[in-house]
């Protein structure tokens, strides 16, 4: 009954080992030039990934902290109810401080802020962990090495917290350290540390000795001081710590940390998350896991400080049948003493829960509850306007519902200073309500996402296509990814299907078809695929009916240029070609785990490397052949240029072999390597300088001595840094993209801080604009006109216009007379009825776009009609199709029947023989006719369509009235479809709707449609 968790924390820990950085070397040193630039992340609204701790500071309002798992550390911004990030300043070699493994706010002085950062204690991390202080709330850092490692992003990271300022005397710290390292105090605000060797147990539980992430001793959980038993200037007396052990967990000094003792007649059996004292209880939440992705038992229970009497106060307790999880956020309100809440850390089906008490724990309410199986009754409602996308994408049977409550809630937190304000993480956002004291009334608590301005995400892979409406698409391990259309405002959506994307490609000259690969969830769909096509440009995707058997997903994906062909080299089983994916054939010639990409000029090309061997196919796949190319790196990041076949980029290698960047236009024969780049590891193109033809680079390197962003605009010739040194994001090994329509845009995957973007800094060129954006071209002859386009150029010139990646030729297709562009009839003419999207180039800025409606309005035997349409049947796999039509007349006279066709294109999938029935029709099921016919070149989506007609008898259709049609074809072995990648398949209507996928002709002249 329970589900696992989504994203990084749900892959088998798969997506946790891809993060880890394969190599890290930098100096600081002279840098190549500088090149201002301002810095902000691409806008999701919602953050992505993990929030395991949010700290109150108990003297000052507003100021308020939180910790991520591997994006850094975050302060709350009042004046915009926003994040502000404290680490982007953490760079290559010390990347792993973005992992905040416990987080303290001096209660005294609200000023001082600690942390402890430090990514794994297994080894992934080169680094040993830190104690990290900060005396301007976090805007600059000092340090002291530990001589241990520290982590943030392993087991147990949303217990705590495990750094504790002493709320009597603020120079004091207590750290509870994790593999076995025990307890650790400063008495200098946190400039030295020494190890409490009175301390009796250092934590002894291990999550799973048999898994090299799990494996490590989980160590001590939290720290909190009895504030009553000291007083200001002394050390507070009485401390109580929290380990991870199931037998003995709970311990205590009295005389100010000399001295400590396990507390007597304390629960067995679980592990402590959260410890808190409130009017003399001390209130634990237990779990038989460690979280944050565990637990399927647990109590809460409260131990009087005074009299020594332990009670379970669980509001659902271990011994029921009703509790199959295990608890993990607790908050007090300190205003009112006694109430309380505490958090299920994952009760997946049918959500997690919130459970209040106002007395102490002796009764509870909660926030959803039974009213008869599978009704459920809300005390809450849930906006995430702020990021629509929180959604996921999910289509949940009660009694679930499409929006969670949350996940992984390992942390829950009351404001010290406004009892209405709470907030608690989850495994992608912090949610939170202002009116926690409606609680219980006739009103309800309205939960909010409260993470605005908070991106942690692992990013794996960016593209910016060159025409279109989307800026920009990525893939993500902790939510699959995203399509933006524009990249300052959260996106409707998530990538689904498959939950969790490595990588993503379109074709070059049709840039609407896109490909991506991630790993499916088998385990809840046994026939989930881990690949997913989209033919509008990312807005819908389609699983294909196959993928290489065995593989379990994951690895990269390469799209011929004009998407004819697909390339996959998986994580585990090696490199596959298909023509339209749903049938996948093993690459020979191309070892596993090869790197590959796609020509972007000839469809047939794919390039390919592994273990410095340098690979090409000029058949789509099917074979590739070495070349002769020596010197490169065992594995990199490998590009072709967009318009220039043959040209190669390839980033990558490591400190111990080769390492740099390397340049090919022979498409990969030979390899020259840049001289002038130390290391790199992403190489991406942008939109070329204003002057220039050749696109402008951006890479992740090391130049000069120098770790940074870089960007060239002659072809690698020279490199200027882009970013500075409070802008670095950790490790940025995984993408990188310029974009191809704003000069100067680049954007960043990050191992943590999500997708980050630069803009040149102080650009005083404005972007250009055209009018109109829209207009309508008439096909039909006496109709025809040339088109008027008015330029503000606002300093800029036109360097081209570009029917997707192909210009149109100056003086042939459109004119240009100052600011004044005419595109030719004679040009518009020549494209097919439907939308064309015409970009216009400019040396800088953005690159505005005009949308033209083709249409034909040649005289035909009356009426203009218009296709609705929807699928009967929209299994993935089915042994028939059948397509519903209503054809409408929305001209001003009457429309022959006779004269109407209408196409539906798919892909027959088979060379088998077909047939199809007319279920009803109407007009008459006999005056319906209809053949099946082999388009002579295929498409996208479509080898084959089913033309449709009507004979003599259908009649006519006065204007605004239909007629409807319910077809039915199959094989006649009855041998299944695949559907999903069918050109005018709709999926999701159920019910006519307009649907420009299925053509209608009037004597054989296209009126409604487009064609593939």
């Amino acid at each position: 009954m329970t589900k696992k968790p989504i994203g990084r924390n749900s892959l088998s820990l798969m997506c946790l080992k891809i993060c880890i950085p394969l190599w890290l070397a930098a100096s600081q040193a002279s840098a190549a030039e500088g090149v201002p630039y301002t810095w902000k992340n691409v806008v999701t609204g919602g953050g992505g990934g993990f929030v395991p701790g949010i700290v109150f500071n108990e003297t000052e309002p507003d100021l308020i902290y939180a910790r991520t798992d591997i994006g850094g550390v975050y302060r709350w911004n009042p004046a915009d109810n926003s994040w502000i990030p404290l680490l982007d300043h953490v760079g290559w070699t010390d990347w792993g401080k973005l992992g905040v493994d416990a987080l303290a706010t001096d209660p005294v002085d609200p000023r001082r802020v600690y942390m402890a950062t430090g990514m794994y204690t297994n080894g992934w991390d080169p680094n040993l962990g830190y104690i990290m202080r900060s005396t301007d709330k976090g805007n600059t850092w000092q340090m002291t090495q530990l001589p241990f490692y520290v982590g943030g992003n392993m087991p147990g990271r949303s217990l705590g917290e495990r750094l504790a300022v002493d709320p009597s005397k603020n120079s004091i710290l207590y750290f509870g350290a994790r593999s076995g390292n025990g307890l650790w105090r400063s008495t200098d605000s946190g400039v030295t540390w020494s190890k409490v060797t009175s301390f009796p147990n250092p934590g002894t539980y291990v999550q799973d000795p048999s898994n090299s992430y799990q494996s490590d001793i989980m160590g001590i959980a939290w720290v909190t001081f009895d504030k009553s038993t000291g007083t200001p200037g002394s050390a507070t007396q009485t401390i109580y710590v929290g380990v991870a052990d199931t037998a003995e967990s709970i311990y205590r000094s009295t005389d100010g940390g000399a001295t400590w003792q396990a507390i007597p007649g304390q629960p067995s059996g679980f592990l402590p998350h959260h410890g808190e004292i409130s009017n003399g209880q001390l209130y634990i939440t237990y779990n038989n896991g460690i979280g944050p992705y565990d637990g399927t038992k647990g109590d809460v229970y409260k131990y009087n400080t005074s009299t020594g009497v332990w009670t379970n106060i669980s509001p659902i307790p271990s011994t029921s049948s009703d509790n199959y999880f295990g608890y993990g956020g607790l908050a007090i309100d300190r205003k009112n003493p006694n109430t309380l809440m505490v958090a299920t850390l994952n009760s997946w089906w049918p959500d997690a829960n919130i459970y209040r008490s106002t007395d102490g724990g002796a009764t509870w309410t909660s926030i959803w509850s039974w009213v008869g199986y599978p009704s459920r009754n809300f005390l809450y409602t849930q906006d995430i306007s702020a990021a629509p996308w929180l959604d996921l994408g999910g289509n949940p049977q009660p009694p679930e519902i499409a929006l969670k409550l949350g996940w992984m809630m390992g942390d829950l937190e009351i404001d010290p200073h406004n009892p209405n304000r709470m907030m608690y993480g989850t495994g992608a956002t912090i949610y939170g309500t202002n009116n926690l004291l409606d609680w219980g009334t006739a009103k309800k608590v309205n939960i909010t996402v409260m993470a605005k301005d908070l991106e942690e995400m692992a990013v794996f892979d960016l593209v910016s296509p060159p025409s279109g409406t989307a800026q920009l698409l990525s893939a993500v391990g902790d939510v699959s990814g995203f399509r933006h259309e524009d990249v300052t405002k959260a996106p409707a959506k998530i990538l689904t299907n498959p939950n969790s994307t490595s990588s993503i490609d379109f074709a070059q000259s049709n840039p609407g078809f896109v490909a991506r690969v991630g790993y499916a969830d088998k385990a809840a769909n046994p026939n989930s695929k881990s690949v997913a096509l989209s033919y509008d440009g990312g807005s819908n995707w389609f699983n294909p009916s196959g993928e290489p058997a065995g593989t379990k997903g994951g690895g990269q994906i390469a799209v011929a240029a004009n998407g004819s062909s697909l390339v996959w080299s998986t994580s585990d089983i090696g490199v596959f070609y298909s023509a339209e994916g749903n049938s996948w054939t093993a690459s020979a010639g191309v070892p596993a785990g090869a790197k590959i990409a796609s020509d972007r000029v000839n469809k047939n090309t794919f390039y390919a490397l592994a273990n410095g061997r340098f690979y090409v196919s000029t058949n789509g796949g099917a074979l590739f052949t070495p070349t002769a190319a020596t010197g490169l790196p065992g594995s990199g990041n490998l590009k072709a240029v967009p318009g220039v076949e043959g040209d190669l980029w390839l980033a990558g290698g490591s400190s111990t072999t080769v390492y740099g960047l390397w340049h090919s236009t022979n498409g990969g024969a030979s390899f020259t390597a840049l001289s002038n780049v130390e290391e790199a590891d992403v190489i991406g193109f942008g939109k070329a300088a204003p002057g220039q033809t050749y696109v402008a680079l951006y890479a992740s390197a090391k130049i000069d001595g120098v770790r940074g962003f870089f960007r060239s605009d002659n072809a690698g010739g020279t490199w200027g840094r882009i970013n500075d040194d409070s802008h670095q994001y950790g490790v940025t090994n995984s993408a990188i993209t310029g974009d191809p329509r704003v000069y100067g845009r680049v954007y960043i995957g990050t191992n943590g801080r999500g997708i980050v973007y630069g803009d040149l800094k102080g650009d005083t060129t404005n972007n250009s604009s055209i009018t109109p954006t829209t207009a309508t071209f008439d096909k039909k002859t006496a109709n025809q006109a040339d088109i008027t386009v008015t330029m503000t150029l606002n300093g800029n010139s036109l360097s081209a216009i570009k029917n997707g990646s192909v210009s149109l030729v100056s003086g042939a297709d459109y004119t240009v007379s100052g600011t004044t562009v005419i595109l030719k009839k004679s040009y518009l003419a020549t494209q097919s009825v439907g939308t064309t999207h015409l970009t216009f180039d400019f040396s800088a800025g953005s690159d505005p776009v005009l949308s033209v409606s083709v249409v034909d309005t040649t005289s035909t035997p009356g009426g203009v009609l218009k296709v609705q349409m929807y699928n009967g049947q929209t299994a993935a796999s089915s042994n028939s199709i059948n397509p519903r039509f209503k054809i409408v007349n929305t001209g001003t006279s009457a429309l022959n029947l006779a004269n109407v066709t209408v196409r539906y294109y798919y892909t027959a999938d088979a060379n088998k023989a077909q047939s199809f029935w007319y279920d009803w029709a109407s007009v008459g099921t006999a005056n319906v006719k209809g053949s099946f016919v082999t388009m002579a070149a295929p498409k996208t989506g479509a080898d084959t369509y089913l033309e449709i007609g009507f004979t003599s008898g259908a009649g006519s259709l006065s204007p605004g009235a239909s007629a409807e049609l319910q077809i039915r074809f199959s094989r006649t072995d009855w041998s299944n479809y695949t559907q999903t990648n069918d050109y005018s398949f709709d999926p999701t209507g159920t019910s006519y709707t307009d649907w420009n996928k299925a053509t209608g002709y009037i004597s054989g002249s296209l009126t409604w449609g487009i064609e593939p």
